[in-house]
């Protein structure tokens, strides 16, 4: 598989995105939630890192129904973050620093506490009842609809006061906004160019494909699975007509990044959104290898490590880029297990050395990587054994649902030990002192119990550290730029463990192995590589001898040069 860009990558095609959790990113007020002035005391470990934008999930006004996904006021800070005085410092400190900023944008729904619903609901007759998707009661039961957060599956809330359902496709606290109303559409575009105006550098839209609906309501196929929902919901008939228009109106006025998350995008569908023209969005990031294997409500499979079926879903992407689109890759975000857990082995014995593959795999593949806080580490998932101690309101419900089906709760929690959300929400461990020095009082999720033996302090000393080994992998992709617009070849297609790849750019050559595995393997190299040399392994002894042979260590990266 090979595809090739020669044409110069706009800036956000060449950086690397980290991305801030705020509430478990540093507490400076001993609240326990992470805050603003957090990440402003943090801006030069930041900047240390090497990276080159900042992406900060929601810190806008809101009740917290889903951390910060339930917006009530968009032009507010959550007064658990602090005020717009330190956001303001934030973006000045941070641009300062030479690294750029961007915020979630969230507008395929509001929170229920969000003044137009709060005024929608009070009447059929509301100037603001057109802002969401009502069915009034007099046509009877509401065509079946999923709902991914709600305790009882079911997309539709019913209204007592104006006797209506409204539609929610995640929490009954976030009704979705009716994008066919060209006046809702018109404030989105005036608080994004708010936000714009005060000097951010682009927003990660969340479930952006999901904003334009089938309306007027048709049922769907019946029995559809939880990941069918999310291609039923996606790309719906208006998505391109809405995404072109908020360029014209907003985006083309700027010099930022747009990246939508794309749950239900797939290789075929999704160019015209991220095409190369820039008619609606800079790039997408999909979920098709995150939701390899799994069942639904995130219950694990063996299949989910399957290192074939992972190859081949990367293959099916390449051919976005061949077409002229762009792409996001990641392993691990606030909606994701911690990626050594999850695509790792996160025991003593390979912790360290997957990790530091992860990274390698992330900063060497086509497309813009974003890098989840605390990967850099190398932390792992803290595998809660009791429900209390989740916070996230999708395993919080899924757990009753499985209870009030009487089903295999042992099951559904062992599988959330490895896929919960919260897996990847606990805070960054920054020492070995009391909290990990997220905070001076118990932290608004449970904190790992292993902070002592994984933190900043004891690796930023360590030079064979996961956290100086991504450091290291950042400066070679700045080094090279085959690694940003080169070419893309995989060898070993078929491996079940090895995951090898060639990019090439001018006289640049790079030869990538990444062994996903606890065991020692060996492959062939084929005679194309001629004067190979390393350029970075996570071992120190790398075994390549004279006839091309190349035996590679458990979770061992090593990135070659060749002519």
């Amino acid at each position: 598989m090979m595809f090739s860009r020669e044409s110069e990558p706009d800036w956000w095609k060449s950086s690397v995105v980290y991305q801030v959790y705020p509430r478990s990113f540093y507490d400076t007020n001993g609240d326990g939630v992470g805050d603003l002035r957090g990440v402003i005391e943090k801006v030069p470990y930041l900047k240390s890192l090497g990276v080159d934008i900042v992406w900060l999930n929601p810190i806008f006004m809101t009740p917290n129904d889903d951390m910060g996904y339930d917006i009530s006021d968009y032009t507010k800070i959550n007064p658990e973050f602090g005020a717009m005085e330190d956001f303001d410092e934030l973006l000045t400190t941070l641009h300062a620093a030479g690294l750029k900023l961007i915020l979630d944008l969230v507008v395929n729904h509001t929170s229920d506490e969000h003044e137009w619903f709060v005024d929608a609901k009070s009447s059929r007759s509301s100037k603001y009842r057109d802002f969401y998707i009502w069915w009034p009661e007099e046509k009877g039961s509401p065509p079946e609809r999923y709902s991914f957060f709600d305790s009882n599956g079911s997309a539709w809330e019913y209204d007592q006061a104006t006797k209506s359902y409204y539609l929610h496709l995640f929490s009954k606290k976030q009704p979705d906004l009716n994008w066919d109303n060209p006046v809702v559409r018109k404030e989105i575009y005036r608080m994004m160019e708010y936000w714009f105006d005060k000097g951010i550098d682009g927003f990660r839209m969340d479930v952006i494909t999901y904003i334009s609906k089938e309306i007027p309501f048709t049922e769907p196929i019946k029995g559809v699975e939880l990941f069918d929902w999310e291609e039923f919901y996606s790309m719906g008939p208006k998505l391109h007509e809405y995404l072109q228009e908020m360029h014209d109106e907003v985006l083309s006025k700027y010099d930022i990044m747009t990246v939508a998350e794309g749950p239900g995008i797939n290789p075929e569908n999704v160019l015209p959104m991220i095409k190369d023209d820039g008619s609606e969005l800079n790039m997408a990031y999909h979920f098709d290898h995150t939701n390899m294997g799994l069942r639904p409500r995130r219950m694990w499979s063996d299949e989910a490590r399957n290192m074939v079926e992972f190859k081949n879903i990367n293959r099916r992407w390449m051919k976005v880029l061949e077409r002229g689109g762009w792409i996001g890759t990641f392993l691990g975000n606030h909606d994701q297990p911690r990626m050594v857990t999850r695509w790792g082995n996160d025991s003593e014995a390979f912790r360290k050395k997957s990790s530091m593959l992860l990274n390698t795999y992330l900063l060497t593949m086509p497309g813009t990587p974003f890098c989840y806080m605390g990967d850099e580490l190398g932390m792992t998932n803290p595998r809660f054994d009791d429900i209390a101690d989740y916070r996230d309101i999708e395993t919080l419900n899924w757990y009753q649902m499985v209870l009030s089906e009487g089903g295999d709760l042992e099951k559904f929690m062992e599988s959330h030990k490895i896929t919960a959300r919260d897996n990847g929400r606990t805070p960054i461990q920054w020492d070995s002192t009391r909290n990990a020095g997220f905070s001076s009082c118990d932290p608004w999720l449970k904190m790992n119990e292993n902070f002592a033996e994984i933190n900043v302090e004891s690796q930023e000393s360590d030079p064979e550290s996961c956290l100086n080994y991504f450091r290291k992998l950042v400066q070679i992709r700045k080094k090279y730029d085959a690694l940003v617009h080169g070419d893309f070849q995989e060898h070993d297609e078929g491996h079940q463990a090895i995951y090898s790849y060639s990019r090439k750019h001018q006289d640049q050559r790079l030869l990538i192995i990444l062994n996903f595995s606890d065991q020692t393997s060996t492959i062939q190299l084929d005679r194309s590589f001629d004067s190979i040399s390393l350029v970075s392994s996570n071992y120190i002894e790398c075994s390549l001898d004279n006839t091309g042979s190349v035996t590679v260590s458990p979770w061992q990266a090593s990135i070659y040069q060749f002519n």
